[in-house]
Order: C-alpha cells, then structure tokens, then sequence
C-alpha cells in the first residue's frame, strides 16, 4: 500500500512521521482482522491437548507450573524473537512466507528451476535485493557448490514445496479444531448437547464459513477486527483475574527453573506432552506469510503491544485457575471462566475461531496460486477479490477441496485432541523449514557471517526439532494425517511439474530451424492475410516446433505474427511498464515478432480486455524505438513508418489467437513409472484443471487450436 497522496517536498518530516505512524496504527488494527485470529484463538485447546495421553498421570501444580513455563519460553522465544524481530526483516519487496525466501534465494543465487528464465529477467526493478548477486557468487563457496549440484537445487524445491503442502493441510486443520473448540464449551454448561448435535454445530459454522470465501477478506477484515480485540480483551481479563483469585504465585514460574523441574518430574510423558504445548505458538507463521497485505511495522506493534501481553497473562491465569483445580483440564478454557461471562465469551471465542480460519484459508489461497507459478500445481480459478489489496484472491477449486476435506476432518475425528496432533504437526514442520531457508538467506541474500546463519539454525532447530520431535510421536494418534494431506498434495505437484517439464524440454529440442523459416520467404509460402496472429508458446527463444504444423495445416496466415510466451520469474510483482519483452524473430520484412510477457509469484493475470492493447502498443514502441537507435541510417526510417503503419492496419482488422492443443504422451520404450506418471497422472490432472485458453483469459471467438502429440 502505498503512502497517501498530497504528501509533497513541502511536507516537513514531523507531519510525515505521523502520517507514516498513523497509518501503520490503522494496517495494525486491520491485522488483528487478518492474522491473528489463529494465533490467539490457541488458548481454546492448549492446556487440554497438553495435560491429555500419558500426562493424565501427572496432574498436579508443580506439573501445570512446567507447563505454563514452557509456553511462556515458547512464546518469547518463536513468535517473537525468531518472527517478529529475525525473519521479519526477510521481506521480498514487502512479500512474506516461505516463497518470498525461496524467491530471494533464487535471485541471489542461481537456484531457480523454472525453465524459460533469462538474463533480460535480472534487469527488472523488483529483482534487485541488497548486494548484487555477482558478489555473492565471488564470496559464497556453499553458492556455488549449491549452483553445480541440479540436485540439490531440486531437493531444496522439494522442501519448499513440502512446507507449502503442510501449510495446505494447516488450512484444512485449522478452521477443524478451532471451531470445534469453540462450540464444545457448550459442554461446560448444564444445557448439555448431545455430541451428534455438537458435531452437526460445528459443521454448519464450517460450512457456511466456506460458502463466504467469494466475498474476499477485503470487505470484513475491518469488521473482524472488533471481534478479535473484544476477544483479547476478555482472555486478557479473564487471565488477569484467575491470576489474582485464584494464585498470584503462579508469576514464579516465568523462571525456566520451572522448566528442568517439570522434566524431571514427568520424564518421558512431559516430552510427549509437547505436541500439545506447541499448539500455543500455531498461527505464528502467518505474521510473516500474511506480511503484504500490510507492513513489517504495523504486525510488529500489533504483536508486542497487544497479542504477546494478552496471550502471556491468559496462559498464566489459566494456569492459576489449573493449579487450584486440577480435575478441570478437559475443558480448561472454558472451566476457567467465571459463571457470569460464559455466554458473552462463548459468542465471541466462536467468531474469533471463524476470523481465525479465515486467514489461514486466503493464505491457502496465495500458496496454491505461487505454486502454479513455479508450475508446480494445475491451472485453477483465479478470482481477485479486492481493488485495494492486490494479493486478496479466491479460488474456487481449492475452496471446496478444503471444504470437504474439513468437514471429513471434523467428523472422522470429533476430538480436539486427535485434531491437535495433527494441527501441531503441520505448523511445526512448516516453522521447522522456515528456520532452514532463513539460514541461508542470511549467508546468501544478506551476506553475513557463515558461523552467524549457523548459530541461528541450531539454537532454533534445537528448539522446533525437540517439539518436531513430539509431535511425530503422535503420528499414531492423528498425526499421520497432514503426512498423508503432503503426500497427495506433493504427488500432484511433482507427476505436474514433471510433465511440464517433459513437454518443455520437447518443444526446446524440437525448435523450427530458422533457416527453414527464412527459406519460406516473408509470405511464409502461404497467403499473409490482414490481421494479428498472436501464437502462443513456452519458449523464450527459437521458434516452436507447432508452429510448422500451422503453416502446413492453415491455407493463410495473418499479416503480423507474434510469438507469444507468458512466463513467472522470481519476483512477487513485476512492473506493468516491465512486464512485456519485445524482440524480433525474423528480419523486418517477415512482420515477425517474439513478446514475452512476465508476471511475478503474486501477480493476478486480469481479465480486464486491455491485453490486446498493451500487446500492440508495446510492439509499435519497439518498432519506433529500433528506428531510431545509433546504429539505423536514416534511410532505414521509412520502412519503419511502413512496418508501424501495417501494425496499426493488422490491429484494425483484428486479432487472432492461436494455441496449441496438445496431448502428451509417453514414449513406447518409457519406464511403467514414467507411462504411470505421463498416460495416467498428468493426462487427468490436464483434463480435469482449466484449460490454457481459459487460465489466459483468452477470449473464446478469437481462438485458433491445432492439434498436436508430444511424446515425451
């Protein structure tokens, strides 16, 4: 978002100061909307997850005490100090969330897999990050090492595309068990339900959760914002109560002491009850996935004053309320409430666990949509739901996938314990990849100390891997399920990835030679009629082998031809003035061009019906300005004036778009694996996900396709 307008030279940088603080104040209160509805939701289930399995053996204060110990530690040590002060500062031009890392990453050192990349790509605004990539290369030994190995260059894709998966599976987790949470404090009161009607609750919430997502968060993050404040305000008072009615002593075990105390006391069962503990710290990633919707400053204020201070006194009451009333952990939350305030806090914890699920959903949103960029998941629906917020999308597919999947979830389960296992699983395998990319930008994109990055991935690993390490404990007991949720979802993602692969590298070493190409003379051995003929390929040189089966499949062709290729590069937006790359394809006479048009991890492809027009006028603005380059006489003029004038003339008479339709197959003599892979796996995800016309907007009645086998 950019400052408001009206702020010139003339404004004296007290006036801009508080401009800049005022509108940091107001994206903070939007924040609350967005992303932390997960984050302080977490008080719902974490004492009653933690105290659940073997710890049922060790409910006593000194116990409860540990365990408020190791929140409060968890809390200072993750959320805040790795996220809101460290990994923070590691914003892609304003972007957050593993693929920003991944994308500075690949700028900075040659570990890019997309295939179409090019050097032209490097000069593009957005691109450049601190030093230049040329003096990292001559410092870094690990750079290079990691730049000649493509396999690890693929292993570190892979890794990326893990954590994106477990994120996937949070998104369905999430809204489960805080919904579910929030309803069984029902439970609690004497008009008990029945667990089928409990259930039944919770699934008509979820579903009409999903039903909302065309709206975009756009138009109630303002409006959810209250209800996450009036939310922290009540934890925050109800914690501070318990604290002072129940045991004021419970502020002693802020000391770690009470750490060592609690292990050696429960041994082996506290350990296991640490997939439970690191429930406190789910929805942490979001500060940072979520970070271009506002700023870096606007989540840091909203997280130290207000959500740190408000979750450290709940936890801490809760646990006050604990220590004096050990035959309450089931329901602990809801337990710990004073009679009076049930009803009022009931309401409000089911809207901040509907706000909760929210962000986690549209954070889904945006991992699906940079994976097709690094084509990597089928073409999907993209819908922009907002003019103001430009990385708000919805996407219908993945809206009802995760619907399902959700309501499967919440009814296979019916237990917040079992959900938990889960849950803690797929945020702490995501945190756990995080502190691993954070670690090499350090070395790669900000240059520091080798020894520095390493002393960072410890002392964090050494954390989120003792957690790690519980929480894959309970795989028996529902952890399995986000490992299975990543298996699917990565199987997709890697039998996709392959088969564009595959059918790129056929069109790259089946390329038209050009010398056949001049050989045609400019009538191309057919009749040139008016008109643009916009012919859509994945490569960035050459021309691609369709285009033979055009000429000799098509009685006439149009007057202007433009090789079309539309491709991502390793930047969250590309400039709209950037985003077309002109070149010639033959000399002046054969009226052939080549446009390459670029678009970043977080760029929408509108349909806006403007395309055409920037395509044209990007064209002639080449045309005029190779007329007049140094090394053009004068005498060169004139044909230029003629090449723009038929131009203008072919854009009159219309334009034409035209694609190949493609089927892929495998080669006879191919592995069972790879026929398994190409005939069976990529031939459906192809048939079932959007076809290329549609996913580039391209009009309908203009659309030329011709029919093509690769062999792959």
């Amino acid at each position: 978002m950019e400052p408001e307008s009206g702020i010139g030279s003339s404004t004296s940088p007290c006036q801009f100061s508080l401009v800049t603080l005022s509108r940091n104040l107001l994206l903070a209160y939007q924040s609350f909307g967005v992303v932390y509805g997960d984050l302080s939701t977490s008080p719902l289930y974490v004492y009653s997850s933690a105290f659940s399995g073997k710890l049922r053996n060790h409910h006593n204060q000194e116990a409860v005490y540990g365990a408020f110990s190791l929140i409060f530690w968890t809390l200072t040590f993750v959320p805040l100090i790795k996220y809101v002060i460290i990994v923070m500062s590691a914003d892609d031009s304003g972007e957050g969330g593993t693929f920003a890392l991944y994308s500075l990453l690949c700028r900075h050192a040659k570990l890019s897999l997309l295939p179409n990349q090019q050097a032209a790509d490097e000069e593009l605004s957005s691109y450049r990050y601190g030093p230049s990539s040329a003096q990292a290369a001559s410092s870094s030994a690990l750079r290079r090492f990691l730049e000649k190995h493509k396999r690890l260059r693929t292993a570190l894709l892979l890794v990326v595309l893990f954590g994106a998966c477990m994120l996937i599976g949070d998104g369905v987790l999430t809204s489960a068990i805080s919904v579910l949470s929030s309803v069984s404090g029902i439970q609690s009161t004497e008009s008990k339900l029945t667990n089928a009607e409990l259930l039944l609750l919770a699934c008509i919430i979820l579903v009409g959760l999903f039903a909302l997502q065309h709206c975009g968060t756009h138009r109630v993050a303002f409006m959810f914002a209250p209800i996450v404040i009036i939310w922290l305000l009540f934890i925050f008072s109800i914690g501070l109560y318990n604290i002072i009615y129940w045991n004021p002593k419970i502020v002693y075990a802020l000391s770690p002491h009470y750490i060592v105390k609690f292990f050696r006391e429960t041994g082996k069962d506290g350990w296991l009850s640490l997939g439970g503990i690191l429930l406190s710290i789910t929805g942490t990633e979001a500060m940072f996935a979520d970070l271009g919707h506002f700023t870096a400053l606007s989540i840091r204020l909203a997280f130290v004053f207000v959500i740190y201070p408000c979750l450290v006194v709940q936890y801490m009451g809760q646990a006050a309320f604990l220590s004096m009333n050990l035959d309450s952990f089931s329901n602990s939350f809801y337990a710990s409430i004073p009679e009076p305030f049930f009803w009022p806090v009931f309401v409000v914890a089911t809207l901040a666990a509907i706000v909760g699920s929210q962000a986690v959903i549209t954070a889904t949103f945006s991992i699906v949509k940079q994976c097709h960029a690094l084509g990597c998941f089928p073409r999907v629906k993209v819908v922009h739901t907002s003019k103001h917020i430009y990385g708000q999308i919805y996407i219908p597919e993945i809206n009802w996938i995760l619907m399902v999947l959700t309501l499967a979830v919440t009814i296979g389960f019916q237990d917040t314990t079992l959900i938990g296992n889960a849950y803690g699983l797929a945020c702490m395998t995501v945190m756990f990849i995080t502190t691993f990319l954070m670690g090499l930008v350090i070395v790669f994109v900000w240059q520091r100390n080798f020894f520095l990055a390493t002393f960072f991935l410890l002392f964090f690993w050494l954390i989120e891997g003792t957690y790690l390490s519980a929480a894959l404990m309970k795989v028996p007991q529902g952890g399995w399920l986000p490992l299975a949720l990543s298996v699917i979802f990565m199987l997709i993602m890697y039998i996709w990835h392959y088969g564009t692969r595959r059918k790129y590298n056929y069109d790259l070493h089946n390329k038209v030679s050009l010398k056949w190409v001049l050989g045609l003379g400019p009538s191309l051995g057919i009749v040139r009629v008016p008109g643009i003929g916009l012919i859509y390929s994945e490569l960035t040189t050459g021309v691609p082998s369709i285009f033979s089966h055009f000429v000799t499949n098509l009685p006439a062709f149009h007057k202007v031809l433009v090789f079309v290729c539309v491709k991502s590069v390793p930047v969250p937006y590309v400039s709209p003035d950037e985003r077309f790359l002109i070149g010639r394809v033959c000399p002046r006479p054969y009226r052939m061009y080549r446009c390459i048009v670029r678009y970043g991890y977080k760029d929408i492809q509108r349909d806006d019906g403007d395309f055409e027009n920037l395509l044209v006028q990007s064209v002639a603005e080449f045309i005029q300005m190779e007329a007049v380059e140094p090394h053009y006489s004068s005498s060169e003029t004139s044909p230029s004036r003629e090449e723009l004038m038929d131009l203008i003339r072919a854009k009159e008479a219309g334009v034409a778009y035209i694609m190949g339709h493609s089927y892929v197959k495998a080669r006879r003599n191919s592995s069972f694996i790879k026929k398994l892979a190409i005939d069976i796996g990529y031939s459906f995800l192809r048939k079932n996900c959007r076809g290329p016309s549609v996913a580039l907007n391209i009009p309908h009645i203009s659309l030329i396709e011709v029919g093509m086998i690769y062999y792959v």
